[in-house]
């Protein structure tokens, strides 16, 4: 019995020895298997440390992300800043912090490379803004105070400003003009296209602190600037260059928004003061974008716009040939129509009948107003109006397309650079309608083609948030307009009457983006002393 007690216990034994060797050789296994696939595949064994953050990187990703959109409910009045040409805000620019994959030598190479590249682009600002060369002079010279200078803002939207360029070269008179692009970009691509021109005299003039040359220190966005998101305090606490300066609603700049405005003052401030050839010119400023569209008679209105402005004498400071048509005033002169004892009764029943359930679709369906644009009726209201201009106060938002005004005006402007540069509103026409309001004698007065020569076809870009955006579609509605319009173009005279506000211009809340100290202080000096 005891022999047969000690079998077992030997038994027993062998089996558990037997299966902790079984299990250990499994292991073993497994290990080695696992060493041969990362030899294999090396990347395996470094997504832990991909995925690791620094710690600057927690501190400005623990900041809460807020919708780029104000969180506010737009009154509706003031869904008009959809119409600046400075666009919404959106806030689309690139990651500053995604991580990078090349070596430390590549970021070496890369470094050298910009910084050569960098250096190239500088000296060729330099040199184009102080060489002032005026292209095809021999040939559409000299200037003299009958010449429209035309100043045309350009980003880097090529397909745009072929448009624009090709619209410009089929116009009357145009060999009359002086053309002076305003670029904050330099590309070669662009600058070819400019000096392409042969049918007027041109100048190119450079931003010399854009984005492009500056894009990683002010006005460019630096590593020390705060989120555009974050608090206050925790901007304090982040001890972020900018902290003590959120906009009026609490954000931090961006730079890709504060560009434009410094852009546009300081083009004003160039062809005002600092051009050679323009030191003594009395004439006409024509201001114009790189996603505007101009009619083939534009220089024939302007100039009967000019002669009416005499008229008018000190009544009238900006002329203004371009409007927002998806607002053209079609109910404005529909509602004109409702009282008109000369329409038969049944008639101004329809007709009132018809604007109530337009003005009711409007309400429900924000984009009925684009669809109307095209539609027979409105084409037809427009062209009752094509030799119509109309004098009234200068609202931002209604009369920032195709601006027209002398240097007796801008020195008006530009003795309120203070209030234009400290205005917190990063676009250049609400921070003028502000001045306008706030800061000159007598409010801006303006006298507004009804029918426009001026047209916006900048539907595609960065401001743009649809899906089917097409440049061609819009293009090709506004040529279908001018189309229609032949007959109307060229008018002999024009037939120009004041309208009276219904209610006080008032500016409404600013869009915010330029509580930064530092652009004030830019902005200032980028003022010049005529």
């Amino acid at each position: 019995m005891r022999i047969r007690k000690l079998s077992c216990l030997k038994f027993t034994i062998l089996t558990g020895f037997a299966i902790f060797i079984v299990i250990n050789i499994k292991s073993v296994g497994e290990d080695e298997q696992n060493l041969q696939a990362e030899e294999e595949h090396p990347e395996n064994g470094k997504r832990n440390i991909a995925n690791l953050r620094t710690k600057d990187t927690d501190i400005l990703e623990s900041v809460p992300v807020q919708s780029s959109q104000s969180k506010e409910k737009p009154d509706p009045a003031e869904s008009e800043a959809a119409d600046s040409l400075a666009g919404e805000r959106i806030n689309e620019l690139p990651n500053p912090l995604s991580s990078r994959e090349d070596s430390q030598v590549n970021q070496s190479q890369d470094k050298q490379k910009s910084q050569l590249s960098l250096k190239d682009i500088l000296e060729k600002l330099k040199e184009a803004n102080k060489a002032q060369i005026i292209h095809n002079e021999s040939l559409f010279g000299p200037i003299t105070n009958d010449t429209i200078v035309i100043v045309v803002q350009v980003h880097d939207r090529i397909k745009y400003l072929r448009h624009l360029i090709k619209s410009l070269s089929l116009a009357a008179g145009i060999d009359q003009t002086l053309l002076i692009f305003s670029h904050d970009v330099w590309d070669e691509e662009l600058n070819e296209l400019v000096r392409s021109i042969d049918f007027s005299q041109t100048l190119q003039i450079f931003y010399p602190f854009s984005l492009q040359t500056h894009k990683h220190s002010f006005p460019g966005e630096s590593e020390s600037d705060c989120p555009r998101d974050a608090h206050k305090e925790k901007a304090l606490s982040l001890s972020c260059t900018n902290a003590a300066w959120p906009d009026l609603h609490g954000h931090y700049r961006e730079a890709q928004f504060t560009q434009t405005k410094h852009h546009w003052w300081w083009k004003a401030n160039q062809v005002f003061h600092n051009l050679q050839a323009l030191k003594d010119f009395q004439g006409y400023f024509l201001f114009l974008e790189e996603d505007h569209y101009a009619s083939e008679d534009f220089l024939h209105v302007l100039k009967l716009m000019i002669n009416e402005k005499n008229n008018f004498g000190s009544q009238v400071d900006i002329l203004c040939l371009g409007t927002y048509l998806r607002k053209f005033n079609f109910r404005a002169n529909s509602k004109q129509t409702r009282g008109d004892p000369i329409m038969p009764a049944r008639e101004r029943q329809r007709h009132e009948r018809r604007l109530n359930a337009i003005e009711d679709v409007e309400k429900s369906s924000p984009g009925f107003s684009r669809q109307l644009l095209w539609a027979s009726e409105f084409l037809r209201s427009v062209l009752n109006v094509f030799n119509k201009a109309e004098v009234s106060e200068w609202i931002s938002s209604k009369h920032n397309m195709g601006m027209a005004f002398t240097r007796t005006e801008w020195n008006k402007m530009v003795a309120c650079s203070s209030s234009f540069c400290k205005y917190d509103d990063y676009n250049w026409d609400w921070s003028l309608q502000h001045v306008s309001l706030n800061c000159m004698k007598e409010k801006l007065q303006v006298m507004m083609m009804k029918g426009p020569r001026v047209f916006h076809i900048g539907e595609c870009g960065v401001h743009h948030k649809k899906s089917d955006c097409d440049s061609n579609l819009v293009m090709d509605k506004v040529k279908n307009i001018l189309k229609t319009a032949n007959t109307f173009l060229f008018p002999a005279k024009l037939s120009v009457g004041r309208m009276g506000l219904k209610k006080k211009v008032k500016l409404k809340k600013g869009n915010g983006g330029w509580g930064d100290k530092r652009d004030h202080d830019m902005c200032r000096n980028m003022t010049s002393v005529g």
